[in-house]
């Protein structure tokens, strides 16, 4: 008789909405165990009790990604409450965009704080749970914005740099059996998506319809497109996918 897989722990940042919650529940649907992360526990209610309702195992976590000290313990705690994690998907994210010359000091670092210090964070004290077991999946979100937007520098490299990251701890967590990918999302339909209309002064619905006449497979991306990517890439069978960034934008940029 084969012996079934075990009930892995996952921890998903930034899961109290859009891309972050399809994740968590993508996850939970799997069958494993998931860390509702987010910078306020209580925003967290809808995801952890959506997970709940359809049978799965959710616990919600509150931490600021870039606080060292608040990663350690909320690390800690879904070790005691879940068992050791060992997936973690690096989804928590902030927008400060703005033209160069108008980016204040403050726009730049919070997004660079929350973006990669939180994904290193949170990547650092994971990964010695998942050499311990021999196996883990670490998936970091980027973007295609990665490859330059207008009055995003500070989003753009940040998401460049997840990019450099992810390909290096794909070297280094090898040999431990534990994969590193990113996930480059195009355009999707968030609270993120309507804010960046709403700086351009923009309606939304205007937006998304300017968005899609440039995406190939013609229609808006959801957060389910890019769950069900991340899906696959911290699965059992995606043990041989590692150091790769896979855009999910409907096009090859879009």
């Amino acid at each position: 008789m084969s012996q079934s897989a075990p009930t892995r722990v996952a921890i998903v940042t930034g899961a109290a909405r859009g891309i972050g919650e399809a994740t968590a529940r993508q996850l939970a649907a799997d069958g494993m165990s998931v860390a509702v992360v987010d910078l306020d526990e209580g925003a967290c209610a809808n995801t952890v009790t959506a997970i709940h309702d359809a049978g799965g195992t959710a616990l919600a976590v509150g931490a600021d990604v870039s606080d060292p000290i608040q990663v350690n313990t909320a690390v800690d705690r879904v070790t005691a409450e879940l068992g050791a994690p060992t997936v973690l998907v690096n989804n928590a994210g902030v927008l400060r965009d703005n033209l160069l010359f108008k980016m204040t000091d403050d726009d730049w670092e919070t997004v660079m704080a929350v973006h990669l210090r939180g994904a290193f964070l949170f990547s650092r004290a994971v990964q010695k749970h998942m050499v311990d077991a021999g196996w883990g999946r670490i998936v970091s979100l980027s973007s295609t914005s990665a490859l330059g937007n207008r009055g995003q520098a500070n989003y753009a490299a940040a998401k460049a740099g997840l990019q450099g990251f992810t390909k290096t701890l794909a070297i280094e967590l090898g040999r431990y059996g534990i994969t590193a990918n990113a996930v480059a999302p195009g355009f999707i339909v968030t609270d993120m998506t309507a804010a960046t209309a709403a700086r351009v002064g923009v309606d939304f619905a205007q937006f998304e319809k300017a968005a899609v006449a440039q995406i190939p497979v013609g229609r808006a991306g959801r957060p389910e497109d890019v769950a069900n990517t991340v899906s696959f890439l911290v699965s059992e069978g995606a043990g041989f996918v590692s150091g790769q960034v896979i855009y999910v934008a409907g096009g090859p940029r879009a």
